[in-house]
């Protein structure tokens, strides 16, 4: 056997096996790995899209926290201007009640003090008729008359 007659029917037969293998071989290997290369960028597709969801997500998230924020912050403010006026309305309520009692005490010690004045007048004028009417009793005399009257002015 001769190398050359060798080297070329090998040529032959590898040639053969490169054709048959690129015939029947190869197209379902390179339809597997295609099919394996469109699953992967489907699969990195669908997890970029998942990642974009979630951050769209985190960011409803942080815009309803800081508006639910916002909201308690509304809310806890109005309370506590609720809560002042109605504490102001019931000071205000207060202080008019307070005037209203003490006006009314007011009116009621003028009152007392007015009828004192009135009892003490009254007294007055009867211990000035006691007075009046003694003297007319006793004879003039000058002495006896301010006896009697300093006697007034002590019981006055």
């Amino acid at each position: 056997m001769n190398i050359n007659s060798t080297l070329f029917l090998q040529a032959v037969v590898f040639a053969i096996l490169v054709w048959f293998s690129m015939r029947h071989i190869w197209p379902p290997i390179t339809k597997a790995l295609d099919e394996r290369a469109r699953k992967i960028a489907d699969g990195l597709a669908a997890a970029d899209k998942a990642k974009s969801e979630l951050a769209q997500a985190n960011q409803r998230v942080e815009q309803q926290l800081i508006a639910a924020r916002d909201d308690a912050g509304k809310r806890l403010a109005d309370a506590e201007r609720l809560a002042h006026s109605i504490i102001e309305e019931a000071k205000q309520r207060a202080g008019d009640e307070a005037a209203k009692i003490v006006a009314a005490a007011k009116a009621e010690a003028d009152q007392a003090v007015v009828q004192a004045r009135e009892a003490l007048r009254a007294q007055v004028a009867e211990l000035a008729v006691k007075g009046a009417e003694q003297i007319l009793r006793r004879e003039v005399n000058a002495s006896v008359h301010a006896d009697l009257l300093s006697r007034l002015k002590t019981e006055l």
